[in-house]
């Protein structure tokens, strides 16, 4: 058994620290019922079912529309109806990307399949901006070349039924997709909600064109095409984001750093570092303070109990923990560290000072410096430097920038 697994089978023994309780995210309210039926298999389960459920919709108000829409000539109906069969085939790459990613590790990838989520994303946003792109050149098309539309009562009364289903379905599947971190159920449900809006837009441009005479279908079309685009393009940007490596979320961060900072023994953590290997799948390391007379079996326990900890309460493994001596019966130390901290701080975008040691027989002191992103944090590493040599001319220093990577 791995130490990872190791830990997990000790989830269930941890429910509360320090007075307080916190679920593990994407637990349920319902006595663990999740937890109890295998986690990612539930979760796998869910997303599969409601594809299913948003292909059978799709597909049926697809075949739906397209009779619609070419028995009354209107071209924004039948980009509607293509657009819930691109809806569909969505469904269907979410369920084989969900299968695909829920295959459990092996030699070449330790870290698991669970970024394949990710890909399939891309695929469907791909496919959501094809779609968007397409119906655009025909609206165009007919823009140049109108032809007339002949709507009839049934006609209308299909779309306006699809208005219905489709704010219905976008709201069930986007639930869904909240409820078990799927990001292709989130878009997929806020897809099917501006569908509802788009198919309700074409029921006006009837009501006007049978009332008043004024044919608004071509550029209709347009619009909703120009739509279909944008959906594409931010769910291509939101799913690159993640590939690429995001900030870890800030109330996840505080989060962490709280429970191990529960654990005693600990004075603080910092430098947390997590890796996102699929939805709900974060590992990563972290550095904690600790007193500078620990001995290493006193280490390796804490160690141990927060990596237990973390994984019991927000469901994150840490791989690694590194360790930061916190002087405490150094005088000298202890005066030098808040001088340190009083120069440090009096600038501006200093985010945090951490790490601090000193070995009083070499005088070498060394500490990590954190500079946000809003300035060139170079110079103004520079300029701390020079000013820390300078004000504390009998000690050696050696600054670590470090990097702003999480609340």
């Amino acid at each position: 058994m791995s130490e990872k697994e190791s830990l997990k089978t000790e989830q269930d023994t941890t429910t509360a620290h320090s007075g307080e309780e916190r679920t593990a995210p994407g637990a349920r309210d319902d006595g663990g019922l999740k937890e109890a039926l295998g986690g990612q298999a539930l979760r796998s389960r869910a997303i599969v079912r409601t594809s299913v459920v948003g292909i059978i919709a799709n597909v049926l108000l697809a075949a739906f529309k397209a009779a619609v829409g070419l028995l009354a000539n209107s071209i924004a109906i039948v980009l509607d109806a293509v657009n819930n069969l691109t809806d569909a085939l969505s469904s269907v790459i979410t369920i084989v990307g969900t299968k695909l990613a829920g295959k459990a590790p092996d030699y070449e990838h330790p870290y698991g399949y669970g970024r394949i989520e990710y890909l399939s994303a891309i695929i469907i946003s791909v496919i959501v901006l094809y779609a968007g792109v397409t119906s655009f050149v025909e609206s165009v098309k007919k823009i140049i070349e109108p032809e007339p539309a002949d709507y009839t009562v049934v006609a209308l009364v299909i779309v306006a039924v699809a208005v219905v289903a489709k704010l219905v379905l976008g709201r069930y599947v986007k639930g869904q997709g909240v409820k078990w971190s799927s990001d292709s159920l989130v878009a997929s449900g806020t897809d099917a909600t501006m569908d509802a809006v788009i198919s309700a837009s074409t029921l006006v441009a009837a009501l006007i064109y049978l009332f008043a005479g004024i044919s608004l279908e071509a550029w209709l079309g347009a619009v909703i095409a120009v739509v279909i685009i944008k959906a594409g393009i931010d769910m291509l940007r939101e799913t690159l984001s993640k590939v690429l490596g995001r900030r870890v979320e800030a109330d996840k961060a505080r989060a962490i750093k709280e429970t191990i900072s529960s654990v005693p023994g600990v004075y603080g953590a910092y430098d947390l570092v997590l890796n996102d290997y699929g939805p709900d799948t974060l590992e990563g390391s972290v550095h904690v303070e600790v007193d500078e007379t620990s001995d290493a079996r006193t280490i390796s326990a804490l160690s141990r109990e927060i990596q237990r900890r973390v994984l019991a309460l927000d469901g994150v493994f840490i791989t690694a923990v590194g360790v930061y001596a916190r002087p405490t019966a150094d005088a000298e130390a202890l005066k030098l560290e808040k001088e340190l901290k009083e120069l440090v701080f009096s600038h501006d975008h200093v985010v945090q000072l951490h790490g601090f040691s000193f070995n009083r027989e070499t005088r070498q002191v060394v500490f990590d410096i954190i500079i946000d992103f809003e300035v060139d944090r170079e110079a103004l590493y520079a300029q701390i430097v020079s000013e820390v040599e300078q004000r504390f001319p009998d000690y050696r220093f050696t600054v670590v920038l470090d990097t702003d990577v999480s609340d």
